[in-house]
């Protein structure tokens, strides 16, 4: 990213001592991901040393709704240096950390005891730290190259002993091992140093296949080392036993946020794209397309691979627009007339093009899609159209590129991981065409004379499926990512989706929609469970792209209809206020449900007596595998 002036970091710095020493830090809590928009990893440590020490318990008595995370932090090294730069990056997106250290050097014991104070504390995440100091502790003076792929075998039968765990909560992330060439240079023949550069690497290949295991994250080091000056200093290694330096414990902490982000549903989903200066080199209306830089010469092609970078995100499932200060027919001859332009107008779900401010382009956009502003990551060379977008939509993850040095370009978009996730579905791939169709659909609606016969038009099919194991990820990306229509907020992972299918009592229900226009896909689902002769209803959820169709009522209906056919005597709702779900707040009053109060956790109760069912819906024909329907 772009450096900050030392005096902007040293009045964030400033004005967060202040807080911490007066006592307003908690109080002030909301404003603090605001000052850190921007920070390089240096203004973050600083800015960490202090949100470290913060009480989270005063944040919540101040704030209740602010968002925690639990994090455990164990390893075979000292980890506690990386609770400031943990405690930075989860204030940039809006999270208050908490936090359990465990015992120096007793990860192994701590993650395999159920009872232990990490696992006690029911973490969100365990983050394991792992060094080379797991291998050479135990070897003898003189070690060979054998002894040390003896005990690399065991090590990694260790961890995946542990990855095997199954009372562990929330996610599990462990890191590869560096090899520091402290180690590799006490031997002095090269064929040796490759013998044991070569273990090491099937080591480090055995824990990363780890990661295929269900609630487990494998977080390779290798990448995150290239890109950082000094990973490794000798001294705190040998004096403090911290085995990672600062910047690269930051490099990590960023990629923890991110995961933390993907865990709770906050996954970016828009990559909203400037064009001059930014996809291309020059100024289309000045320049005209055979003016502008987009492969040819060496500009040209720093401007090509950021292009490539761009699609090769936009072919996981992030979607992408523009938008830029331009006449729209210019932009769209561009896309079509520009020789070696790795992108083409059909990557591109929306193409805004005009002369208005941004920050009000950008929101329409959202509007358009039919996603949040705090779902999208913007990116333009212009500092002035960059500030404006800062000020206006907050929400909006605003990335610091320049004109006049188009291969960083890439480097900057991808420092922040804005749109991982832990796995990509085949929705993920599906999503950009899915996204040209609601454009069809949206022309079809201009063309209908009412909603209701925009509805008929439509020829809505809804199918209400029990799901297999191959729906899992889908079904725990859609509670990680949902939040308008998601009754409950209640974030589920895929060993916590893998569980309720297993479970005797359980009832999970997927929702797959598709029309004239094409499929939907599975954008729904519905948690559910037996309580003796009553269906309680523990999440209903649905994604955002297929609400105002009633197909959420057809699936009510259908739910209701089937456990009375099953012989329940009642079904249950629960509606748990979160951050932008209060549009279904009156859903199960609006399906006549009668209101039961509100529990100690603060959901909201209903339940239906089944009594008087309500009609189908006319214009949706569905249909389901689930035995009571």
């Amino acid at each position: 990213m772009t450096a900050l002036p030392a005096e902007t970091i040293e009045t964030t710095a400033v004005q967060l001592r202040t807080w911490l020493a007066t006592g307003m830090l908690a109080q002030a809590y909301p404003q603090v991901r605001g000052l850190l928009a921007g920070l390089d990893d240096a203004g973050l440590h600083r800015a960490g040393a202090v949100l470290a020490r913060l009480d989270a318990g005063e944040v919540l008595a101040a704030h209740p709704s602010t968002p925690v995370v639990t994090i455990a932090v164990t390893g075979s090294c000292t980890v506690e240096p990386i609770l400031a730069p943990l405690a930075a990056h989860l204030a940039r997106h809006g999270f208050l950390l908490r936090t359990q250290v465990g015992a120096f050097g007793q990860y192994a014991v701590e993650l395999a005891d159920p009872h232990s104070e990490l696992s006690r504390c029911a973490p969100d995440i365990t983050l394991c730290l792992l060094d080379a100091h797991i291998v050479f502790d135990q070897l003898p003076t003189p070690w060979t190259v054998p002894e040390v792929i003896a005990v690399l075998e065991e090590t990694s039968a260790l961890v995946a002993q542990i990855a095997q765990a199954q009372h562990r909560p929330g996610t599990l992330v462990c890191t590869t091992v560096p090899l520091p060439a402290h180690w590799a240079a006490q031997l002095v023949d090269y064929r040796s140093r490759a013998a044991l550069g070569a273990a090491w690497r099937r080591f480090n290949a055995d824990l990363l296949d780890l990661g295929e295991r269900p609630g487990m994250v494998i977080l390779d080091l290798e990448p995150l080392i290239c890109d950082t000056p000094r990973a490794y200093d000798p001294r705190v290694a040998t004096y403090a036993r911290v085995c990672f330096s600062d910047p690269l414990l930051h490099r990590l902490a960023r990629e923890v946020g991110h995961l933390v982000c993907s865990v709770r549903g906050r996954t970016r989903k828009c990559l909203v794209l400037d064009l001059d200066g930014t996809l291309w080199g020059g100024v289309l209306a000045e320049d005209g397309v055979d003016g502008l830089e987009a492969s040819g010469g060496y500009r040209g092609a720093a401007f090509q691979a950021f292009q490539r970078v761009v699609k090769q995100l936009g072919s996981q499932g992030a979607l992408l627009a523009v938008c830029s200060k331009n006449d729209d027919a210019a932009v769209r001859e561009a896309l079509h007339a520009m020789p070696g332009l790795a992108l083409a107008e059909d990557d591109f779900v929306a193409i805004v093009a005009n002369w208005e401010h941004k920050p009000v382009n950008i929101s329409r956009l959202a509007e358009r899609l039919g996603i949040g502003v705090d779902s999208m990551v913007f990116v333009d060379d212009n500092p002035v159209e960059r500030d404006m977008v800062r000020a206006e939509l907050p929400e909006v993850a605003v990335i610091d590129i320049e004109r006049a040095e188009p291969a960083l370009h890439s480097e900057r978009l991808l420092l922040d991981g804005w749109f991982a996730t832990q796995e990509v579905t085949e929705e993920d791939l599906a999503r950009t065409a899915r996204y040209r169709a609601e454009g069809r659909r949206r022309h079809c609606r201009a063309g209908a004379g009412t909603g209701t016969d925009y509805l008929a038009q439509l020829h809505t099919t809804v199918e209400l499926f029990r799901p297999s194991p191959a729906d899992v990820a889908r079904l725990a990306q859609l509670t990680q990512r949902t939040n308008r229509f998601n009754l409950t907020t209640q974030r589920l992972d895929g060993p916590a989706v893998r569980r309720m299918l297993g479970e005797a009592g359980t009832l999970v229900l997927a929702v797959r929609c598709a029309d004239r226009f094409g499929a939907h896909g599975t954008t729904g689902a519905v948690f559910a469970r037996w309580q003796g002769d009553v269906l309680d209803i523990e999440n209903f959820l649905l994604s955002c792209r297929v609400l105002a169709r009633g197909i959420e009522s057809a699936c009510l209906n259908a739910i209701l209809s089937g456990a009375q056919r099953v012989g329940a005597v009642a079904v249950r709702g629960r509606y748990r206020p979160g951050a932008r779900n209060q549009k279904v707040r009156e859903l199960y009053r609006q399906h006549g449900f009668a209101d039961r109060g509100m529990d100690a956790s603060g959901t909201e109760c209903y339940e239906h007596d089944l009594s008087r069912l309500p009609a189908p819906v006319s214009h949706i024909s569905l249909t389901s595998d689930w035995p009571g329907l």
